[in-house]
């Protein structure tokens, strides 16, 4: 059941509306990898750090089930860092730093031991990074599912048009899905990206949950009505960690099975946001888990009597 993840490693300085967390341990690939070994392991960490990163946070990775051989540790440099202050409706950011440090000139390199991983996620970082670690993988993993952002978009589109040729699940929010393809409608622009090679489409709208796009099937899944929202720091990237994990668990990627793994994506967002970085990842259990996963059951069954 093997994952490689591949992603960030970074520091966090977030202010909130309820708070400043000064600085914390995040990155895509912390988020995902916390999320995803509930589910699985070994998760296969792909990454780079500097020597500023503490060791505890390694320690406390590999304890968990997360291999870390394929995290580049530039002992002399410093680890990526990014700080950013959220508005009060806690869907807007403002980005205050970025420090991109080891990141600037990151080359990957898939250990031997990662070889043969059935499911790769590539964390948001250059597409040409997420191509390198695919061409690097042998055999092709049996699913690939690839998020990326807007500032892509904006650098680098014939790079991420080429890589996203390569993947099977893209992974975008609503505001990313527009812009590139130009399309307001959602529908619209989900059969426009089906068409540059993903077989599926999942659709991030924060708060208001997410949808799945599979040729002409669609399939929504609501965000749990939380009453404190603390930081949404990691959130998406934690929704891709319990989506890989649990598909990675199972090994069945059907349009089904992938309704399912969305609902576990978005209960485990809704734990991240719940304390600042990834701290309540850190300690949730199975039955917390499981008992979330029920919240999620009774939000959308209903009984009905069609006319």
């Amino acid at each position: 059941m093997s994952l490689t993840v591949v992603g960030t490693m970074a520091f966090d300085d977030i202010e909130t509306p309820f708070g400043k967390s000064d600085k914390i341990v995040g990155g895509s690939a912390s988020y995902i990898a916390w999320a995803a070994s509930n589910f699985v392991q070994p998760v296969n960490q792909v990454s780079v750090i500097g020597g500023d990163f503490p060791q505890s946070e390694l320690d406390a990775l590999t304890k968990r089930g997360v291999a870390l051989d394929g995290v580049q540790v530039k002992k002399d440099e410093k680890s990526f860092y990014w700080a950013g202050k959220y508005h009060l409706d806690m869907n807007s950011r403002d980005t205050l730093v970025t420090e991109l440090n080891v990141l600037a000139d990151f080359e990957p390199v898939i250990p031997a031991s990662y070889q043969g991983s059935e499911f790769l996620i590539l964390g948001n970082l250059s597409p040409q990074v997420q191509m390198s670690v695919i061409n690097q993988l042998s055999p092709r993993p049996k699913l690939i599912v690839m998020d990326t952002m807007n500032f892509w978009m904006d650098i680098a589109l014939e790079d991420l048009l080429k890589t996203i040729k390569l993947v099977d699940v893209l992974v975008v929010n609503d505001s990313e899905a527009r812009q590139l393809t130009g399309e307001f409608s959602l529908v619209k622009a989900a059969k426009k990206i089906l068409t540059m090679g993903p077989r599926y489409l999942v659709i991030k709208k924060g708060e208001h949950g997410a949808l799945l796009f599979h040729e002409n099937h669609v399939f929504f899944a609501p965000a749990l009505p939380l009453e404190d929202v603390f930081d949404p720091t990691g959130a998406g990237d934690t929704f891709a960690g319990g989506f890989i994990g649990h598909l990675a668990k199972t090994k069945d990627i059907s349009f089904e099975n992938m309704k399912t793994a969305i609902i576990v994506g978005s209960a485990m967002a809704s734990f991240c946001v719940e304390k600042f970085g990834a701290a309540r990842l850190r300690e949730i259990s199975k039955e917390d888990i499981s008992a979330r996963l029920e919240q999620f059951v009774e939000l959308v069954n209903f009984d009905i009597d069609l006319v």
